[in-house]
């Protein structure tokens, strides 16, 4: 924890960092409360076997950026657990990471990699506090609906008019073929653009004419592999970066974009599905290379506003309003703000967010 302190913690946060373990069900866990100034944060849980605290920090940090620009009564946590999602206990470790988080009323978790809304309801069952609930428990199922999928399009609206492109019959490619990235393909698609390229755990699958999102789901449901996709070229797992589009959305897990591969992406706009898939040096070189990074935090935003909705008891309806409106303002400004200033759109988007958490701790008692 020291050398995560060290490397990260500045005058924003985190405000706490809880390790847990549980030796009986081989629990371990990790949860960072970056920043609550403007209220209790919000942030998913991860879960996989290679989680680390320096993740774990980095997207609780992404979250406090996220909620702040957003606009919503909500700081910025992560939390992750160290194991496969795919084990069979997965529901004892949920329930007992539940009831270890308890008492850190400053977190409420939500779904995020390796877990979904039924593992939310296992959270709420324990303590009564979780969003991305089922609509039985009356919550918003925000990776059921697309909601941070559905968000990426309407980003995806406003940035193309700054990036000299039209959604009609854009090409599209996505790096992860999961919860965000096949809602993202499928919303983009409805806007006219056209779906050549997905990838996966299993490798890529390519179609210059075209691929069938709901076909693709479909294959990916049986088979958990998107390569048996029954048309279209079948390519490594890290393919993707080579196949020309338009929109290239990451929709994995972070830094897939960095300085070793950031001159081979051949696209035009790229919208962060995925929280931090670009590292700082890349998203210099996409720049410089006429490429627009919407960061992570302007236009994934999509799921933590449907989160906000629905703890204040709001419905499925109010939820893509409310995505509609603060993702197209938040996009349009940052990018506005970016051009007028030179500068690349996270620099922009983090100033802003910055002024916003600043001013949100200016209201809080010193301590």
């Amino acid at each position: 924890m020291a050398e995560v302190l060290d490397r990260f913690a500045d005058e924003y946060g985190p405000e706490k960092i809880v390790y847990i373990y549980e030796p009986r069900c081989g629990l371990k866990g990790i949860v960072v409360i970056d920043n609550i100034s403007a209220g209790p944060a919000i942030g998913g849980v991860r879960m996989a076997p290679d989680v680390s605290t320096a993740e774990v920090f980095r997207l609780a940090r992404a979250m406090t950026w996220k909620n702040a620009l957003a606009g919503i009564p909500h700081g910025g946590g992560k939390s992750g657990i160290l194991a496969d999602p795919s084990i069979p206990n997965k529901e004892t470790l949920i329930r007992q990471f539940a009831r270890a988080i308890e008492n850190l009323e400053g977190y409420i978790p939500g779904p995020d990699m390796g877990t979904d809304e039924v593992s939310m309801a296992w959270v709420r069952d324990e303590i009564r506090r979780s969003v991305g609930l089922s609509k039985v428990l009356g919550g918003i199922p925000l990776d059921q609906i697309g909601a941070t999928g559905y968000g990426l399009a309407v980003c995806a609206e406003v940035a193309q008019n700054f990036a000299g492109i039209k959604l009609e019959g854009a090409r599209v490619v996505v790096q992860g073929f999961g919860n965000v990235g096949s809602h993202a393909a499928r919303y983009l698609i409805e806007r006219g653009a056209v779906l050549v390229g997905a990838s996966d755990l299993d490798g890529t699958v390519y179609d210059p004419k075209g691929i069938d999102v709901d076909k693709l789901v479909e294959v990916k449901q049986q088979t958990g592999r998107v390569t048996d996709y029954p048309s279209g070229e079948k390519r490594g797992i890290d393919d993707w970066i080579d196949i020309p589009c338009e929109i290239f959305v990451p929709a994995a897990r972070p830094d897939v974009i960095d300085e070793n591969n950031a001159l081979r992406l051949q696209a035009k706009i790229v919208l962060q599905g995925a929280n931090i898939p670009v590292t700082s040096r890349a998203e210099r070189i996409l720049h410089d290379n006429g490429i627009l990074s919407v960061p992570d935090f302007v236009a994934n935003a999509g799921g933590v506003i449907c989160a906000s909705v629905e703890y204040k008891g709001g419905t499925q309806k109010r939820a893509f309003e409310t995505i509609e409106e603060k993702i197209k303002e938040n996009t349009a400004e940052v990018l506005e703000l970016a051009k007028t200033h030179s500068q690349i759109p996270a620099e922009a988007a983090l100033s802003l967010a910055k002024q916003r958490v600043a001013e949100a701790m200016a209201y809080r008692r010193s301590r």
